[in-house]
């Protein structure tokens, strides 16, 4: 037994938090080891401001700024909000969707109490994280013998801790007022997406630049607190806007009705309501039986699809007229990139439509959102099944162990290859604005490719739920596959050394053979789908052997 909510919150979430932040501490040991064997005069002088900003470095930076710069303000700073969300959505909106909300208030306690203890517990573990990366920043460059120069570790910390508790905050307000836990994480995501994103192209657009201050990743990087210190009148803006979140969840909590599991009609349900649609939805749902497995797993997912689909589309379509828009003398300078950082968005040619889609598009937001989807889909599988009790329920009836890994599979593949539709059309549309050209060939080798190396995550993640049962397990290792994928094929390329260690990454087998200019490559293509069905048949005798919970 835990002595109270926040106990218990802080001790369920410090796991998490400690491995991802521990994993970032890790790429800034790797990533500064590749960088102080890198000449970054070349980098250095005709990387365009903007660019350096985006990613948090300074200009002139040497090896260290870089390492921080790509690894704490990018890659540490989307960790750590991300973390954070997931903590918000889950203090209010999570409870009630686990069916755990009447059993918190089931002790004298308030519904306040509950969500001020679920939010004290959110800052003991961002600050817990955040003393995770400084203890990495303050240990690694004398180890590496790289010299720390002017840079204020101490502030960029600082910075990435606001910014997640404010994204956290936001997670916690949307649940407490609507306690749906799917529509407090998208919306939550989806402005930290969109946020990142418009504070790295706005300002590359002419007549936009003042747009960038209705962005909230405008007050945690513009200031560059690695080299100038904390910004105290940013961080009092984010701050802010966290106590506002947590008096409107406040107040949100406790005005409505909470539930004590998750309810909701389906979008079957709603197809079969209406008379038009009444005998197709009939169809398509079959009888109640535990055989259509695929199609209940479909269903329990439709809104994730929904939300990932949105955002494919929304990016896609709006590349080609932001690179319409884009001045012409910012098209020659990103031509003359340098190597390095080619290399960083998969070997891109800046200058060109289809290298401005990769970098902006298919080297970042793609595999993100594709493995999200996959691996939420994934975790959940097996170990989702067990964590709620509804396990029993799919094998009371005679249904074999493998075929419910098989139909799990079905269902995922399904979802990945409609939002590799989704992705598809949205280029394809993007492309007919910008009216550039681009081979309708090469954009479905892409979102071909995209849909398997989302496959491949997926099928890792169904992999770890079916060996141990525990859906947070599978979806943080997966997630840290991602990371670590993404580090390999992305900076290891950066020194000759360790070059050859790119191919071990699946992101090499999606993008490193330029799908957008050269098509498809069949045999990269075969590796993926190769990677996907041994972690399905690899679930299988790991879901027979095991005690199931």
């Amino acid at each position: 037994m835990y002595a109270n909510v926040f106990t218990k919150t802080s001790r369920d979430r410090i796991t998490p938090m400690v491995i991802g932040a521990s994993a970032i501490g890790l790429f800034l040991l790797l990533g500064m080891a590749v960088y102080k064997d890198v000449d970054l005069t070349l980098y250095m002088e005709t990387m365009p401001p903007a660019i350096l900003e985006m990613m948090g470095i300074p200009e002139g930076a040497d090896a260290a700024g870089l390492a921080f710069g790509a690894m704490y303000s990018f890659m540490g700073a989307l960790t750590i909000a991300g973390l954070a969300i997931s903590m918000g959505t889950a203090s209010i909106a999570g409870e009630e969707m686990n069916g755990t909300m009447g059993l918190l208030l089931g002790n004298p306690k308030s519904r306040t109490t509950v969500l001020v203890s679920k939010v004290l517990a959110m800052l003991l573990v961002v600050v817990a994280g955040a003393a995770i990366l400084l203890i990495a920043g303050y240990i690694v460059p004398p180890l590496l013998g790289v010299d720390m120069g002017p840079y204020h570790i101490e502030a960029l910390v600082f910075h990435l801790g606001v910014n997640a508790l404010f994204y956290g905050m936001l997670a916690a307000g949307i649940g407490a007022w609507t306690g749906k836990a799917k529509m407090a994480s998208g919306i939550a995501v989806a402005v930290m997406v969109i946020s990142y994103l418009a504070y790295g192209i706005l300002p590359l657009i002419e007549g936009t630049e003042n747009l960038i201050k209705f962005f909230p990743w405008y007050y945690f990087a513009h200031g560059a607190p690695n080299l100038h210190g904390v910004e105290w009148s940013d961080m009092a803006f984010l701050g802010g806007l966290s106590v506002v979140f947590l008096a409107l969840a406040v107040v949100g909590v406790n005005r409505r009705d909470l539930r004590s599991r998750t309810t909701g009609t389906s979008l079957i349900d709603r197809m079969r309501e209406h008379p038009v649609t009444k005998k197709v939805a009939e169809r398509i749902a079959g009888s109640a039986r535990v055989s259509r497995i695929a199609m209940k797993t479909a269903s329990e997912h439709q809104g994730l699809l929904v939300i990932c689909a949105l955002i494919m589309f929304y990016f896609t379509l709006m590349m080609g007229p932001i690179y319409g828009l884009m001045d012409e003398v910012m098209l020659e300078l990103a031509s003359q990139f340098p190597d390095v950082l080619v290399a960083m968005i998969g070997g891109a040619d800046m200058g060109t439509f289809e290298g401005f889609l990769q970098a902006e598009i298919f080297s970042i937001t793609a595999p993100v959102t594709f493995g999200a989807l996959a691996v939420l889909i994934g975790s959940r599988a097996i170990a989702g099944e067990e964590e709620k009790n509804t396990m029993d329920l799919l094998l009371a009836s005679p249904v074999p162990r493998s075929k419910v890994i098989v139909e799990k599979a079905i269902a995922l593949v399904a979802y990945s290859v409609v939002l590799g539709v989704v992705t598809f059309l949205g280029t394809w549309a993007t492309v007919s604005l910008a009216e550039p050209e681009l081979a309708v060939g090469n954009i479905a080798a892409t979102s071909v490719l995209a849909t398997l190396l989302g496959l491949v995550f997926g099928g890792f993640a169904l992999f770890l739920g079916s060996i141990t049962g525990r859906a947070r397990i599978s979806a943080y290792a997966s997630a840290g596959m991602i990371l670590f994928g993404y580090f390999l094929w992305s900076f290891m390329p950066l020194s000759e050394s360790f070059a050859g260690w790119a191919k071990l990454s699946p992101f090499h087998y999606y993008l490193g053979s330029d799908p957008l200019v050269n098509g498809m490559h069949w045999g990269h293509a075969a590796v993926l789908a190769g990677l996907f069905l041994a972690f399905v048949l690899l679930s299988i005798p790991s879901l027979q052997r095991r005690d199931l919970r």
